[in-house]
Formats: structure tokens, sequence, C-alpha cells
């Protein structure tokens, strides 16, 4: 008679539930069925990371770039506040321009060295009262002198945050000296 190998005898000994659980066959596709979600998740977390730190430097850029291009004007007509808008808003592409909001003001100080709004425009939103009474940082403005002041909000949302929150609001504030007077006009 032929003799049984010994780990097919052992295996015979063990019973059925023995012979599954000695059974390594599946072990890597069981291991691979539970790291799987946590390394999508991770891979979706990078990418909407990415994603919200894109937004928010592209927030500041928007800002500083409104300033800049008011700051650089004698004078600011209503063509000219479209442009500069258009200008300022194309640096959010590709992330939608529909949760944008950009103002615009220029803010003088007066002989008593109060912060007053000149003229402010607005996209997206109104722009602040003229001579209502605006506060910036100390020491940014003396009496008789002006800044421009470019105030961007965004509302970040995306279907990967819209599962953890509704929506991430990024904002930043520029304030510029104007470059070629000491006041920018705005005209008509």
């Amino acid at each position: 008679m032929m003799e049984m190998p010994e780990s097919t005898r052992s295996a015979g000994n063990k019973g059925i539930l023995g012979r599954i659980f000695s059974d390594r066959r599946g072990v890597s596709a069981v291991e691979f069925a539970l790291i799987f979600p946590l390394m999508i998740a991770f891979y979706f977390g990078a990418i909407e990371s990415t994603n919200m730190l894109t937004a928010n430097r592209r927030v500041t850029s928007v800002a500083y770039t409104a300033a800049d291009i008011t700051a650089q004007a004698i004078s600011i007509g209503d063509a000219d506040m479209t442009d500069i808008f258009t200008a300022s808003s194309a640096i959010l592409r590709p992330f939608s321009t529909t949760p944008l909001s950009i103002r615009i003001s220029s803010v003088v100080a007066n002989s008593n060295g109060v912060n007053k709004v000149a003229w402010s425009d607005g996209y997206q939103i109104a722009g602040r009262s003229v001579n209502s009474t605006m506060t910036l940082p100390a020491g940014l403005t003396t009496p008789g002198t002006s800044v421009i002041v470019a105030e961007v909000v965004y509302e970040y949302s995306s279907p990967i945050s819209k599962t953890v929150t509704d929506t991430i609001t990024f904002s930043d504030t520029a304030y510029l000296k104007p470059r070629r007077t000491a006041q920018i006009v705005r005209t008509n």
C-alpha cells in the first residue's frame, strides 16, 4: 500500500475548520481588501488638500493683484474697474469664479487720522459706503494719505469637501499705497 505524505495525513486529521484556518492562499487578497479603502481615502484626501491649498493661495494672489493694478493708476473709471475685476478673477481659474467676491476701496485718512472710504466698488459684492469709517492696521496711514484696500472672499467647495463640510471660506485683504499719486480719483 502506498504511504500518504505527512502534510496530507495531518490535514486529514485536522477536520474542516483546521484546514480552513491553516490555508494561506487568500491572505493577500484579504489584506488588500482591508487596506484598499484606506488607500483610496488617503489618495482623495491628498487631492483635496492640494486643491484647497491651491485655491487659498490663488485667493491671496487675487487680492494682491487687484490692489496692485488699482494702486498703479492715477484715476479709475467704470471700464477700468471691469478690467481689474476680470483680470483678477482670471487668476482663480480653473476654479469657478461664481463664489468669488472682490471689493476694492480707496481709503483716505482725514486731518484727524480717521480712515474714511473715498470710493469703493465690488465684484459680486456691494462696495463700501462712501465716507464710512474703516479700521486699518496701525501705522498704515497718516493724515492726508490714502491706501487701496482689496478684500477677497471665496467660498470653496468640491464634491469631496461636500462630504465632510458644506463650504470652506477663504479670504484675504491686501493693502497698497497708490504709486503715482497721493490719492486715486474715481471717475465714471
